[in-house]
C-alpha cells in the first residue's frame, strides 16, 4: 500500500463516530479493522471525532500564540530541566534530534530516494515546546520525574488550566477511542491498550516556532524523528510544514488535516507492543512554500508563531513493554529486538538520546 502522491489525502480517514455510537455494530468492527490496517500500513491515519470542535482548537492556539510571544526570560521561568523538561516549557535550541547520531536512522534516510529525503539538519531544533499533563496521576510510581506537578504560567493563571484541560481532554478522549478501535482491529480485547495507558504520563505538548525569526523556506523547525510514546494525535495547525514518511518508505507526504479531523501517528511504544508489526512513524516540520503562503495570506494581527496542537498518549511508566503475548510474540526475533523493559526506562533512555535528560 505505497502512496502515489505527496499529500495526506491518501491516508485513510477513520470515523470514530461509528464506534462511539455502537462499538459492537458490524459497521464499527469494519471501521476498527480499517483503523488497525491503516496504522500498520501507514503508521498514521486521519480520524474524525464528532465531539471535536474547531473552536476548542482555535482557543487553544490563540492562547499558545500569546504565551510564546512573551519575552524569552519570562517564558524561561516555566522551564523545569530537573524533570527532563517533561513539564513546563522547553526553550528553543534545547531538544537535539538523535537522527544525525543514530546509525539506524541514518540508514533509513540513505535508503529514501534523494528527492524525498528529509531536509538536512544539524544541531538542536529551533522550536519551543510546552508540556502539560493530562489524565490521572499514578497512585505510586518508580518514575516520579516523569510524573511531575504541572507548571502554570503567571500571566495566564486565570485561563491556562481550563483552556489546556479542555483541549487536552478532548484529544485524550479521541485517542483513547481510537486505541480501542485499533485493539479490536488487531483481534485484541478492546481495552487492551486503554488499560495499559491508564495513569500514563500523557502530555498536551504544543510546539511553537517563531516565524518572524525562523520563517525562511528550508528552515528545519523539527528534524526528522519518531515519537517515543504510544500514539500521537494532532489538531490542525495554522501554518503547513509537517511531512511524514509512512512505514519509513520512500514517499514523503505533506500533512493536510481536514476541518473537524485529527491526525494520528504511531509511536515507539506501539511499535514495541506489536513487535514491529506497527512501526513508529518518522516525520519532520519545516518551513516550505506553503508555510510562506499562509504567512502572506494572514489577515489578522495574531502573533506569527507556528503552533502545533499535539497530544502524546503514553503507556503507564510502571507497565512493561514487550510484544503482546499470543498475538505479536510469535517470532523469536521480535523478543530479541523488543525485550522486556519498563515503559519509564524506555522513556528515560529516549529522553537521554535527545538531550532532554541525563542518561
Amino acid at each position: 500500500m505505497t502512496p502515489t502522491q505527496g499529500t495526506t489525502d491518501l491516508l485513510p480517514i477513520i470515523d470514530l463516530g461509528l464506534y462511539l455510537a455502537n462499538p459492537d455494530s458490524a459497521e464499527a468492527i469494519v471501521e476498527s479493522k480499517k483503523a488497525a490496517d491503516a496504522i500498520r500500513d501507514y503508521g498514521a491515519l486521519i480520524v474524525k471525532d464528532p465531539r471535536v470542535t474547531e473552536k476548542e482548537n482555535n482557543d487553544f492556539i490563540d492562547m499558545m500564540e500569546d504565551y510564546f510571544n512573551q519575552p524569552f526570560d519570562v517564558k524561561l521561568k516555566d522551564a523545569r530541566p530537573d524533570y527532563g523538561y517533561q513539564v513546563g516549557v522547553t526553550p528553543e535550541l534545547t531538544e537535539d534530534p538523535k537522527c544525525p547520531k543514530d546509525p539506524h536512522c541514518i540508514n533509513i534516510i540513505d535508503h529514501i530516494p534523494e528527492a524525498n529525503r528529509p531536509l538536512t539538519f544539524d544541531g538542536p531544533d529551533p522550536k519551543w515546546r510546552f508540556f502539560w499533563r493530562i489524565g490521572e496521576q499514578p497512585p505510586t510510581t518508580q518514575f516520579p520525574r516523569l510524573n511531575a506537578e504541572p507548571v502554570v504560567p503567571e500571566a495566564f493563571k486565570d485561563v491556562w488550566s481550563s483552556t489546556m484541560d479542555a483541549w487536552g481532554n478532548t484529544l485524550h478522549k479521541a485517542v483513547l477511542g481510537l486505541a480501542e478501535m485499533i485493539a479490536v482491529g488487531f483481534g485484541l480485547p478492546k481495552k487492551t491498550f486503554v488499560d495499559m495507558a491508564q495513569y500514563g504520563p500523557h502530555l498536551l505538548a504544543p510546539t511553537a516556532s517563531d516565524l518572524n525569526k525562523y520563517g525562511k523556506v528550508g528552515t528545519v523547525l523539527a528534524g526528522f524523528h519518531y515519537d517515543l510514546n504510544f500514539l500521537t494525535i494532532h489538531g490542525k495547525s495554522r501554518y503547513p510544514g509537517l511531512n511524514i514518511w509512512p512505514r519509513n518508505e520512500s514517499e514523503k507526504l505533506a500533512v493536510r488535516v481536514p476541518d473537524g479531523c485529527l491526525l494520528v501517528q504511531a509511536g515507539k511504544q506501539l511499535e514495541w507492543l506489536t513487535g514491529g508489526v506497527v512501526q513508529a512513524g518518522y516525520h519532520e516540520v519545516i518551513v516550505n512554500e506553503n508555510t510562506i503562503k499562509a504567512i502572506e495570506n494572514k489577515k489578522n494581527d495574531r502573533p506569527l508563531w507556528r503552533i502545533s496542537s499535539t497530544f502524546f498518549l503514553h503507556i503507564a511508566s510502571d507497565n512493561v513493554l514487550r510484544p503482546l503475548e499470543g498475538v505479536f510474540d510469535t517470532e523469536e526475533s521480535r523478543a530479541a529486538k523488543y525485550p522486556k523493559i519498563h515503559t519509564g526506562d524506555q522513556v528515560r533512555k529516549e529522553l537521554g538520546l535527545i538531550a532532554l535528560i541525563e542518561k
